[in-house]
């Protein structure tokens, strides 16, 4: 019996066995390919190469030229739909990708159901999909990496990091894999075994950028931003097109404090956004600078613009994200509440989201006003904000929704001095810095001393260029005021 049987994947705790052993494996060792065209067969292989390299949208461009000279290849439609940054694109392609898959073959068949299942938010239909897929085809490396990856994704490390090593067994040199294990060694704080999957990345893939950008985002977690600084010019040194290197400069400059040369290097990338999209990304992170400086003025103005922009271009959740984010900062909790409401009623603007996508984004912003509830001490809003999270928890297995519910949760308890009763549900969410801090609280309360120091050091080298970071632990590294002497 294969090893990977005993794998389980968690979602929202949720336990679904990996494999459902009720098919028989393929005699072929990769799953086929259905399309009628070799042009588009090698339009779609090309770009799948470019998605393993990280070249986002080139692959996008490639799946678009593939259907494009094979209107019926299911297989582009889906991957169009899975990776597009336009939602109505996406939809429309979802359902072009549901129409012609009974035309393919049965392996991509499970992959097209994978796709729409867990974009449409049935989740439950989506991994049986992914399980059946993988057993179908126990020796296609490439599977077992687009699955290690989608769990990533979804916050599945310890899952994403069996099916990774699964992919690396059947090829140890597999590049993608080597990157996304990399990933899940640095989410683990395993440096070192990071730092090491990187080394052999650079190594079987030279003269590629994302190496490079990998080995220096990897850095940046770890807290070395010069050296990251270092791998983000020699991405951008391979191509100058390189966007997401661009963006890194920006954000590692951020993350060390130097947010006018933070500002400089995000306009770089703001103009070489690929996307509207990836535009707005870009400009939330340059917005961020002037919340890290406490110039909330300034921090207002761009999202106001990005918002505008983004509810003009149909992009509803970057224009979501832009009023959740000054519901974050905003000093009024007034004020704060108006733009957590403003950013929900956005999630509904057209529409054309991918269900999942918005409900994670919903969470997001309930999560956050439970927070400014707390702090208004508004508990028929705390109550009923939380009473929203867990229908939504109670009927999906998204981690992001379940870890909203559990800092909400511990939030509101903590507000309450119930710290012992805070630290279980607190402990559910040990990403989020506001979690942590209230950890370290609870922890003290709690007479945990040594829980609560862990946790303060953790929290003091979170350096990921969040909102979350920018309010909480960047205030941690500035000295306390002196008090003149009397």
């Amino acid at each position: 019996m294969r090893r990977i049987a005993f794998i389980f994947m968690i979602l929202g705790g949720f336990v679904a066995p990996l494999f459902a052993h009720h098919l028989k494996p393929s005699t072929q060792k990769t799953m086929p390919v259905t399309t009628a065209s070799p042009k588009a067969r090698d339009l779609y292989e090309r770009a799948m190469t470019d998605y393993e390299n990280e070249y986002i949208e080139r692959a996008n461009v490639g799946w678009r030229a593939a259907v494009q000279a094979d209107p019926n290849f299911a297989l582009a439609w889906a991957w169009i739909a899975f990776n597009g940054r336009d939602p109505a694109e996406s939809a429309a392609a979802r359902e072009k990708a549901k129409t012609l898959a009974p035309k393919a073959s049965p392996g991509e068949r499970l992959m097209v159901q994978w796709i729409v299942n867990v974009q449409q938010g049935n989740s439950l239909a989506g991994i049986a999909a992914l399980n059946d897929l993988l057993e179908m085809y126990p020796r296609d490396k490439r599977l077992f990496y687009l699955a290690g990856n989608w769990m990533m994704g979804e916050d599945g490390y310890e899952r994403a990091r069996a099916i990774l090593e699964r992919a690396l067994a059947i090829d140890k040199d597999y590049p993608p894999a080597l990157n996304d294990l990399a990933y899940v060694f640095a989410h683990e704080r395993q440096f070192y075994k990071a730092i090491g999957a990187m080394d052999r990345y650079a190594e079987v893939l030279p003269g590629q950028p994302n190496p490079q950008d990998s080995y220096a985002e990897i850095l940046r977690l770890s807290g070395n931003f010069p050296e990251a600084l270092d791998h983000y010019h020699a991405a951008l040194k391979i191509d100058p097109g390189f966007e997401t290197s661009q963006l890194g400069l920006g954000d590692t400059y951020a993350l060390m404090g130097e947010l006018e040369k933070a500002r400089v290097e995000y306009d770089k990338a703001i103009q070489m956004a690929s996307t509207d999209a990836d535009r707005l990304d870009y400009w939330l992170q340059k917005a961020m600078t002037w919340v890290r400086e406490g110039n909330f003025d300034e921090a207002d103005k761009a999202l106001y613009l990005i918002a505008d922009r983004a509810c003009q271009q149909g992009l509803d959740r970057e224009e979501a994200q832009a009023h959740r984010m000054m519901g974050m900062y905003a000093p009024n909790d007034a004020a704060a509440l108006k733009h957590l409401q403003a950013a929900e009623e956005a999630l509904n603007h057209k529409g054309n989201m991918a269900l999942p996508e918005r409900e994670n984004e919903r969470a997001r912003i309930l999560y956050s006003r439970v927070l400014r509830a707390v702090h208004a001490g508004n508990q028929e809003l705390v109550t009923a904000s939380l009473k929203k999270l867990d229908d939504m928890a109670g009927s999906s297995r998204s981690h992001t929704i379940h870890a909203a519910y559990e800092g909400a949760s511990g939030a509101a308890l903590a507000g309450q001095q119930k710290f012992a009763e805070a630290i279980t549900h607190l402990e559910e969410d040990q990403d989020n810095p506001y979690s942590m801090q209230l950890l370290v609280k609870a922890y003290t309360e709690t007479g945990v001393a040594d829980k609560a120091h862990d946790m303060e050091s953790r929290l003091t080298a979170t350096y990921v260029p969040t909102m979350e970071q920018a309010l909480v632990v960047v205030p941690l590294e500035k000295p306390a005021p002196t008090q003149a002497k009397q």
